[in-house]
């Protein structure tokens, strides 16, 4: 099968398309043939720095997370799934291997029917942001109706699921970007929208039950004056100094910093907030949002783009003929 590997971390020149292996699937996975995925900033980071996927020399050499295909094979003790069934979700930060055509993963991995409705490409594209929003604004953030939240980066592939899932929630959403991704933000159904170039929202007078910083760029106290008196902060890539924000805010009834570990919740979890945002889908208040679209030959040419850190929405790589996404 065509995998993109890495075997050593740098640019984007490292990635290489090769012919591996084809997995089997073991007593209780599932093969899945794939026909999309995503690259994400995570991916990006993954392929250029050492930490999570290795220090000397790349643990896995195919990334990606989040992916959607079909069933070809199951395992003989699989109970879950039948060959020919279209799936999407998550295969999480230490399988990865979503770039390439075929992948093994367990039948209790976080993966839920593909509703007819959208492409694979979609499917693809709406776990990232979804998986990191929904934990974040539901559990953590308990976002209630009539509540004011603030998305910052509300044109990212997590700040364009958290502007539609909070306004499920029926919150009153501020959503803020670059001038260029005014109207997106707008049509996904921000109530208000703040253009960053133009606005400081942290010095505009407004104040807000939550604020969701989506790519770490505002700190806790540069955003505390602008938090109601028991407001909560939300940082997907929380800094230094609101970890010890985060860490006191426990003890006090005030405004409170919270942190969620999303990518490395257990596969049950991820699992139910899977079938949430599936059952979303389906009704069609949460919709993917697509910048660009790859073939898996250029996924080096993707990995360029995520990094210039301005993709509106999510960059999906196609693995497999163009009807099938």
């Amino acid at each position: 099968m065509k995998a993109a590997i890495y075997e050593q971390f740098g640019p984007p020149e490292v990635l290489q398309v090769r012919e591996v292996a084809k997995p089997t699937p073991k007593d209780k996975q599932v093969l899945i043939r794939l026909y999309a995925s995503t690259v994400t900033v995570e991916d990006a980071q993954s392929r250029a720095v050492r930490g999570p996927n290795g220090f000397s020399l790349p643990k896995n050499p195919i990334l990606g997370w989040y992916l959607a295909g079909e069933i070809e094979a199951v395992g003989k003790d699989v109970t879950n799934f039948l060959p020919g069934e279209q799936v999407y979700g998550s295969s999480g930060p230490f399988n990865l291997s979503a770039h390439a055509e075929y992948i093994c993963l367990s039948e209790n991995a976080p993966l839920v029917p593909k509703p007819e409705h959208i492409s694979y490409g979609q499917a693809a594209a709406i776990p990232n942001g979804g998986l990191t929003s929904l934990p974040f604004l539901r559990d953590k953030g308990n976002v209630q109706p009539g509540q004011k939240v603030l998305i910052n980066g509300a044109s990212g592939a997590v700040g364009t699921s958290a502007v539609q899932l909070a306004r499920h929630f029926g919150a009153e959403v501020t959503g803020v970007c670059s001038t260029a991704n005014l109207e997106l933000v707008k049509s996904l159904g921000a109530h208000h929208v703040i253009d960053y170039t133009k606005e400081d929202f942290t010095r505009n007078g407004q104040t807000y039950d939550i604020i969701y910083d989506t790519v770490g760029k505002v700190s806790f106290s540069r955003s505390e004056r602008s938090l109601n008196p028991k407001g909560v902060y939300l940082n997907t890539v929380p800094m230094m100094e609101d970890i010890f924000h985060i860490i006191g805010s426990k003890f006090k009834n005030g405004k409170k910093a919270r942190l969620c570990a999303t990518g490395l919740l257990p596969d049950r979890k991820k699992m139910k907030y899977m079938k949430y945002l599936n059952e979303l889908v389906k009704s069609g208040e949460l919709k993917a949002v697509i910048d660009r679209v790859y073939p898996l030959e250029q996924i080096a040419e993707a990995h360029r783009y995520v990094e210039t850190g301005h993709k509106r929405g999510n960059v999906v790589i196609t693995v497999a003929d163009d009807h099938k996404n």
